[in-house]
């Protein structure tokens, strides 16, 4: 049998000048002669030697009718700091991303010079940490040592904290698609220009700032801008209590969580998500406290004194949509002791409805859906668990932290 002579080459995809901007000639210069493949019959090699003039034209071609994928070839790496919480989610819902992001569960909330979180924030935060720390020590320490439980107090004590709240990642996604972003955020600034609430007014003016810093790095591109087919964000939706739900081989599924919860179930980049926020407004509960009414009127209280900024434990309306067999991978990630619990929760509880929906309707997937249905992941059919963490409430899902 004879081979093919195959051959793989590493193409360059660093495109960064001196200056520490981007090199936007560069970058445009191969996207151009990729473009030129589907008509070499040499291919790329004979390409990279092609005049200047000719792939210029390509160029102009591709950005003037639309045929932007070959700026796709290119992918940028960003190192964003201090961005705001709300705008970390909004970029991470356009599923074409790779992502590493500062963890609020495994690091605190620190307030610095000029920051954007107040010192009412700062002061609940850090006494809740403190409230919270022997609660969960006096129910879980025989599981958890101190490090864990501290963090586990942070994890719920960030509820409090605006959405706003600064965070550090480093974002890598294509040419075409962080131009294409920031089209689309331009949009949301011009139709949302009139608004007055605190919570657009923010956005907005966030939204500005991470435009400008492209356009500092040179990253902009015009004809990458253009945005014809008029499309939007797709984190943010409209009547989303109207829509109809469906469980099937697809499902498209409405609840309430927090912005905390949702920044989770979001990097799910194969499900859909959008969000709608709510005119009455009502908040998340930490399990853990839900027992002493004491302390939950306690925690209402303080959660409300910060209403105003947003909290990240303020519950909003979540659509989400996907494939069956997308949903049973989410689960396989969430339906652990590890896993956050507000996510963890409402996995459960949406297997379980879709479970039930499956069953009343007759559906063939019924009896696939039973086989998830007995606790954590460590329990499913085809999930190898390599690190037992003992833990029977962990395993049961009924942990309160």
């Amino acid at each position: 049998m004879g081979k093919t002579n195959l051959k793989i080459d590493i193409l360059p995809n660093l495109y960064l000048s001196d200056d520490g901007k981007f090199n936007t000639e560069s970058a445009l210069n191969f996207s151009g002669k990729v473009a030129g493949i589907c008509y070499d019959k040499e291919g790329f090699n004979h390409l990279i030697n092609e005049p200047v003039d000719k792939t210029n034209r390509r160029i102009d071609m591709t950005l003037n009718n639309g045929h932007h994928s070959v700026y796709d070839h290119v992918n940028i790496s960003f190192n964003m700091q201090n961005i705001p919480k709300i705008m970390a989610m909004i970029i991470n819902n356009e599923h074409e991303y790779t992502t590493s992001e500062k963890s609020a569960r495994y690091t605190p909330v620190v307030r610095g010079e000029s920051s954007i979180i107040t010192e009412r924030e700062e002061l609940l935060y850090n006494k809740w940490v403190e409230l919270l720390k022997p609660i969960i020590k006096s129910k879980y320490g025989y599981i958890y040592n101190d490090s864990k439980i501290n963090k586990l107090a942070q994890e719920n004590a960030r509820y409090l904290v605006t959405v706003f709240m600064p965070t550090q990642m480093v974002y890598t996604t294509s040419l075409r698609q962080i131009n294409y972003i920031a089209s689309w955020m331009d949009k949301y600034i011009k139709e949302n220009s009139n608004a007055t609430d605190e919570f657009n007014v923010k956005l907005i003016s966030s939204m500005k700032e991470f435009i400008n810093e492209l356009d500092r790095l040179n990253i902009l591109i015009p004809g990458l801008l253009k945005n014809e087919k008029e499309r939007s964000l797709s984190l943010f939706g409209s009547n989303l209590s109207n829509i109809r739900e469906q469980f099937g081989n697809a499902y498209n599924i409405i609840y309430t969580g927090s912005f905390a919860e949702l920044a989770q179930a979001q990097r799910h980049r194969t499900i859909d998500y959008k969000m709608e926020m709510s005119k009455d407004k009502s908040y998340f509960i930490p399990p853990i406290i839900s027992d002493d009414q004491m302390l939950v009127d306690e925690w209402l209280n303080d959660i409300n004194s910060v209403s105003h900024i947003n909290p990240q434990g303020e519950l909003i309306l979540i659509n989400e949509l996907g494939k069956y067999d997308d949903f049973i991978l989410k689960c396989k990630e969430r339906l652990c002791s590890a896993a956050q619990l507000e996510i963890m929760r409402q996995t459960r509880d949406n297997l379980l409805r879709y479970k039930n929906a499956l069953e009343e309707n007759g559906d063939p997937l019924a009896l696939d859906i039973a086989s998830y249905c007995h606790g954590a992941r460590c329990t499913f059919p085809d999930f190898t668990c390599n690190s037992n963490c003992g833990f029977n409430e962990g395993k049961t899902l009924t942990r309160k932290i």
